[in-house]
């Protein structure tokens, strides 16, 4: 009988400590100000390793600790060093982008030639909501990105212009994270900067470069094709629209 109680004791204390040991807990919601999509998803994973009861939303980009004040205050230390561009959290997936610049003017040429099938339906869009009419492949440029990394490139572009005189592109994405909306997949881009230097004729031999571009910010669906904007300040007659397209390797 006496060992029956001792048990029975053990067993009220034991539910006891539980109960004091719960007490200590407590909810705390942990704002995340930089990674979203699968960057944010990556995040939560790691905040596995605390052992600890937690509740994410990737939409209101919250993640809900339930935990004691010394938990807690760990995971928002590690919550702080990872969500920021460039930590492990933030560095995911690879992606293939194709940058298209297509070269437009409000005139007829005689030297035109015709488009890629693909790149058909972009040009009858443009026709149909601007004023340009004659629209000519001008370079497609590829790029290796990386989630959560800036990449930068710089390229010479091919004429028309004088021998050993050429425009280039300053290119500059910053692909921020990769989610799924709907049917498709996603990627953020914090930051689109495409930059040209062009030159211009001032002279018989004399040229000079006008620095002429466009930045721009948003969501854009794998596997279809977006015009990014347009490129304008050399005359009134031309521009230059930039598409872009991507494919998210993993």
């Amino acid at each position: 009988m006496k060992a029956i109680r001792i048990a029975a004791m053990l067993v009220v204390t034991s539910g006891l400590m539980t109960a004091q040991e719960k007490s200590k807990l407590e909810a705390t919601i942990i704002p995340i100000k930089t990674l979203s999509g699968d960057s944010f998803d990556r995040l939560v994973k790691l905040l596995d390793v605390f052992g600890v009861k937690m509740r994410s939303d990737s939409r209101l980009r919250t993640i809900v600790v339930y935990g004691d004040k010394e938990q807690t205050a760990e995971i928002k230390r590690v919550v702080a060093e990872l969500d920021r561009p460039g930590s492990e959290a933030a560095i995911g997936r690879n992606m293939e982008a194709t940058l298209t610049f297509l070269r437009c003017s409000t005139k007829t040429s005689s030297e035109a030639t015709p488009l890629p099938a693909d790149l058909e339906p972009v040009a009858k869009q443009l026709r149909a909501l601007t004023q340009y009419k004659d629209i000519q492949l001008w370079d497609v440029i590829p790029l290796h990105l990386q989630e959560g990394r800036t990449t930068e490139q710089s390229t010479r572009l091919p004429g028309p212009f004088a021998e050993g005189v050429g425009a280039t592109t300053q290119v500059k994405l910053y692909p921020e994270s990769v989610f799924r909306r709907d049917a498709g997949r996603y990627v953020r881009f914090d930051r689109m900067s495409i930059g040209f230097k062009m030159p211009v004729r001032v002279g018989a031999n004399n040229f000079q470069f006008i620095d002429v571009g466009l930045n721009t910010a948003g969501d854009f669906k794998e596997g279809q094709k977006s015009v990014l904007g347009k490129v304008s300040g050399l005359d009134d007659e031309s521009a230059v629209f930039v598409v872009v397209s991507l494919k998210v390797l993993d």
